[in-house]
């Protein structure tokens, strides 16, 4: 469904009719080498490791996933993207980039030749191995055209906002990344050894928004209506913060919960919070004791 090849990495977003990504990658890493290594004279892996796969649930991530991965291309140093500038807008520590930033962001996102987003907006043609209507058709829009203007301005606007959200953050025991009832059916279906995958182990259905506010209620000794605009408190960042991380909601549906604010400040409150609890050992046993009290419901 999508692709991109970069310097030292690639991804893809694939569907596989039937239980064989394994052997797909293997045959494709396989063939690849080999042939790279004829043509430049050259022997040994040409590939380090195993490949790493999520599973998704299509109407809940896909299109999150293909922007994600088609915005590979600018989300670089030299375009003010790197992972130290993505925390820090992240974090709300960056300002808005400027015009000439935009445009250069823009001309490499679009001329960009190896991955799969000139065929999604119309400047390329799509290869016959490549579908793009699965995807286009979840944005929205009457014909063709009106769904590629539509993801074009969906990629186009983290761009121009600095801010490239991580769908990997809510990845379910590192990986599933869908909703609730998706997550729940994928614990039938994974095979494998809990002592050497414990992210099996800790594959478990997600909470609710309500479970997790009752939680912070019960840790706090307080009514969420008490501490939820308190200036300082810290509850309802951790409400907000546990709502990324274990009911994988996205940004904008917390901001709805919370009275509406704009998911930019949402994205701000979970980062911040989230350093704040790599260093500060009361706040993560807090958080571990909520954590707890959503486990064992």
């Amino acid at each position: 469904h999508a692709y991109v090849l970069m310097d030292n990495h690639y991804h893809l977003l694939v569907e596989t009719p039937q239980t064989n990504l394994s052997q797909a990658m293997h045959w494709l890493g396989v063939s690849y080498t080999v042939w790279f290594n004829r043509r430049h004279g050259r022997v040994g892996h040409l590939f380090q490791g195993r490949f790493q796969a999520m599973i998704l649930e299509p109407e809940v991530a896909a299109v999150e996933v293909s922007r994600y991965l088609h915005l590979n291309p600018v989300r670089v140093g030299r375009f003010g993207l790197s992972k130290t500038a993505q925390r820090r807008s992240a974090l709300g520590m960056m300002n808005k980039p400027d015009e000439e930033l935009v445009a250069d962001r823009l001309e490499q996102l679009r001329r960009y030749p190896w991955s799969s987003y000139r065929a999604y907006v119309g400047p390329s043609k799509r290869p016959g191995w490549l579908v793009t209507r699965s995807v286009l058709g979840m944005v929205g829009g009457r014909g063709l055209a009106e769904q590629q203007r539509a993801y074009r301005r969906l990629v186009e606007e983290a761009v121009r906002e600095g801010l490239v959200e991580s769908p990997w953050e809510r990845l379910e025991a590192g990986v599933v990344l869908g909703g609730r009832q998706f997550v729940q059916r994928m614990r039938h279906y994974l095979q494998g050894d809990e002592r050497e995958q414990p992210q099996i182990r800790r594959l478990k259905a997600r909470p609710s928004w309500e479970q997790v506010v009752a939680a912070v209620e019960q840790v706090k000794g307080e009514r969420w209506e008490q501490f939820r605009d308190r200036y300082g408190d810290r509850g309802r960042d951790m409400a907000l913060y546990l709502g990324r991380r274990r009911c994988g909601m996205k940004l904008r549906e917390l901001a709805q919960k919370v009275g509406g604010i704009d998911y930019v400040s949402v994205a701000g409150a979970t980062r911040r919070f989230a350093e704040l609890v790599r260093h500060d050992k009361k706040l993560a046993a807090l958080v571990e004791r909520t954590l707890d009290k959503l486990n064992n419901e």
